[in-house]
């Protein structure tokens, strides 16, 4: 908040934009945001419990949806129909893509051998150990993201607390290359930084010798792979396998925005929702509903076959 309040985290932050700053107007400003933050919540809560998905992803979703229209209008008054047309074309592919992606996994054969517990049998069965393409979601985006402004952010406390403006070479990169989103420096210095954080959230969030450990306790093997060690390899070998296209995917959603701009298709990296993090979190809704939805159809046909 004191970061914010001095203009230095949002842009514009610090201008009077409320005329009343009195005790009385900011205690009103603060509880009516609680009490508007308390009511979100709630609903999304109440969503959850008596609807299908999950209440604040699905309103996160309608609030990305809802900007469409107006965006896509701003396009064609500013850019013209070819441009609009072109974006379009664009944002169906870009769709179809992510859809394609975020369903794609790996399936490793996992096999469980027979034993006896008792005077019963278990085990004997074949599944298979699922590994996404996109393992590591939206969280590198966010990352790198909230990474890249530091420096931008550093650079304007240092001005608004001095009131000089640099002139040293650091402050010229940083207003050159790093405050600016449709620049190349910038857009691949971005790409860099979703591909290491891609790889360093899967490597905290996917542990293969604690997944090897369980497998060989409960009598889990892959096929042609000893259990223990040998399998934590493995699987240590097809996750680095699988994160590269994954981290590749993940660069060119979240960077298609910056290109958007460098190509002049009109718009702004934040109200673009054909990239970055909002095609993402509404590719990624919408399929987490979809399937909530048909297990809950599935589950009212066995209901209804038991009956």
């Amino acid at each position: 908040m004191a970061l914010a309040a001095n203009g230095g985290l949002l842009q514009g932050c610090s201008l009077d934009i409320i005329a009343d700053q009195s005790i009385f107007t900011l205690v009103v400003i603060v509880l009516v945001m609680t009490g508007g933050a308390a009511l979100v919540m709630w609903m999304g809560e109440l969503i959850t419990e008596r609807g299908i998905g999950n209440g604040m992803s699905l309103l996160i979703f309608v609030g990305i949806a809802a900007r469409i229209p107006a965006e896509g209008q701003s396009i064609l008054e500013s850019r013209g129909g070819v441009v609009f047309t072109a974006v379009c074309a664009a944002a169906l592919i870009i769709i179809v893509g992510v859809v394609f992606v975020e369903q794609g996994q790996r399936r490793i054969p996992v096999q469980y051998a027979k034993r006896m517990v008792g005077r019963r049998m278990y085990g004997g069965t074949s599944t298979y150990l699922p590994l996404k393409v996109n393992q590591a979601g939206v969280i590198p985006v966010i990352f790198a993201s909230s990474l890249i402004y530091i420096p931008h952010l550093i650079t304007q406390l240092i001005r608004s607390g001095s009131g000089v403006v640099g002139n040293s070479w650091w402050d010229k990169f940083v207003g050159t290359y790093l405050s600016d989103p449709s620049n190349l420096v910038y857009i691949g210095i971005y790409f860099g930084l979703i591909i290491f954080f891609t790889y360093f959230y899967v490597s905290i969030t996917f542990n293969p010798d604690e997944r090897a450990d369980e497998m060989k306790k409960f009598g889990g093997f892959i096929p042609g792979i000893r259990p223990g060690r040998p399998t934590a390899d493995y699987l240590r070998y097809v996750l680095s396998r699988i994160t590269l296209p994954g981290s590749i995917y993940l660069g060119v959603i979240a960077v298609l925005p910056n290109l958007f701009l460098q190509i002049g298709a009109g718009g702004t990296v934040q109200n673009l929702p054909f990239g970055g993090t909002a095609v993402l979190i509404m590719i990624g809704v919408g399929l987490d509903t979809v399937k909530q939805i048909e297990s809950q159809l599935m589950q009212r046909n066995y209901e209804g076959f038991l009956k």
